[in-house]
């Protein structure tokens, strides 16, 4: 597989919200970026709250542009606040450094990332691994 399709986009989500109902989570928003970064396919389960599909894709666009997992981002934001602080400013703040955005993998090859909003961090990011892993590919938190 050379680039992410929308099949697999798709799987990805909806195993992400499976992992979320099987853990009887708070209603999530999955959005999922190719490798340059485009919108391949995003949704939301029923009372997410207004701000969540713009967090989720936070996280996968973080992902993306530092190239690692969100948690390595939330790492390095404790570590070096300004830095990171700097990237978001030129970012324009579409950073969101904390758990959540996983990198998809096809073996050394990058797809996309995957970024997932609506519970706690860790909770965000085992779906986005679990839908990750449920396509047959391989997930990269940080």
């Amino acid at each position: 597989m050379a680039e992410l399709t929308l099949d697999t986009a798709r799987k990805i989500l909806d195993a992400a919200f499976a992992k979320s109902t099987e853990l009887k989570l708070k209603p999530l928003v999955v959005t999922i970026l190719d490798a340059r970064g485009v919108l391949k396919i995003a949704a939301a389960q029923d009372g997410t709250s207004l701000m969540r599909a713009e967090i989720a894709h936070g996280k996968a666009y973080g992902a993306l542009a530092m190239g690692m997992g969100s948690r390595a981002l939330f790492q390095r934001a404790q570590e070096q606040a300004y830095f990171i602080d700097a990237v978001n400013t030129i970012a324009k703040g579409a950073l969101v450094p904390v758990p959540g955005g996983v990198l998809i993998m096809d073996g050394t090859t990058l797809l996309g990332a995957v970024g997932v909003s609506g519970d706690t961090s860790d909770n965000d990011e085992a779906c986005a691994v679990a839908g990750i892993q449920a396509a047959g590919l391989k997930a990269n938190a940080g």
